[in-house]
Order: C-alpha cells, then sequence, then structure tokens
C-alpha cells in the first residue's frame, strides 16, 4: 500500500514531464521563414504608422508604408527554421517622405512564436524621438516584438 503511494505521485510527475518535453520540443519546428515574413512585414508597418503620427506626419497608412520582408537564419548552410537570435530579415517599405527604403533588422526568434526584432536608426530614428509637443517619447519602429501564427 505504501509502495502504491509513492508510486502514484511519481508516474503523475513523469507524464507532465512527458507532455512537457512533447510540447516543448514542437516550437521550434513551427517557426519558419515563411511564418516570420508573414508577421514581421505588417507589425512593422504598423508600427511605423504609429511613428508617424507621433512625429506628426499625415497620411502615412499600412498600405502606403507597404511593408514586406525576407528572412534567413544563420545563412545558406543553416535552414531557415527554428528559434533562435541569429535571424535577419531585409524589410522593404516605403517612408512618409515617399521613398522605398530597405533595412536589415536583427530577429530573436523565441520558441513561443514571438520574436524580437531591431532595425537600423538611419530608417526608423533612434530609440526616442520628439513628438509633436516637444516630448521625447519611446520610437515603436525602433525595436519591436512581435508573434506569428505557429499554425497558420
Amino acid at each position: 500500500m505504501l509502495r502504491a503511494r509513492i508510486l502514484a505521485p511519481a508516474a503523475a510527475v513523469l507524464a507532465v514531464v512527458a507532455v512537457f518535453a512533447a510540447t516543448a520540443g514542437r516550437g521550434g519546428e513551427d517557426i519558419t521563414r515563411a511564418r516570420l515574413e508573414r508577421a514581421i512585414g505588417p507589425t512593422f508597418a504598423n508600427l511605423y504608422v504609429q511613428r508617424a503620427a507621433i512625429l506628426g506626419k499625415p497620411g502615412v497608412t499600412v498600405a502606403s508604408v507597404g511593408a514586406t520582408a525576407s528572412c534567413d537564419r544563420g545563412g545558406p548552410k543553416v535552414p531557415d527554421t527554428g528559434p533562435g537570435p541569429d535571424w535577419i530579415c531585409m524589410i522593404t517599405f516605403t517612408d512618409d517622405r515617399g521613398q522605398r527604403q530597405e533595412g536589415k533588422f536583427e530577429v530573436q526568434a523565441h520558441a513561443d512564436a514571438t520574436y524580437v526584432a531591431g532595425g537600423p536608426s538611419k530608417l526608423v530614428g533612434t530609440a526616442t524621438i520628439t513628438d509633436t509637443h516637444g516630448n521625447d517619447v519611446p520610437n515603436p519602429a525602433f525595436e519591436f516584438d512581435g508573434a506569428f501564427d505557429p499554425d497558420s
């Protein structure tokens, strides 16, 4: 009877560990180039529109920004899947002056289908920008995080 009381909790712990191990490994396989590209372009466009509004530049819309991304993980010899800090996404977009731009964004993709991206300050500005009231505020397009659908 004592043995049954000890084995039951141990079996429950093993079951939880097995489920965690099965789902933990799955996250890396769900991170793909296509999923990251589909997520980062629209996220950047939305944040660039917010940046333009802060700076008082009217007429900048998600459609006018038209951001697209082309991502790569670690070069030609590394598969474009899985989590890691070695993703690079080239984002092409139209800036608030109507000029087509392309910038290299360093991306950290996480196993939980989230990412953090940072771009070149020469294209998106510094970490803080001055709003129309003269206040220094965070630049939403400087460094941003987002998520992607791991099942899409």
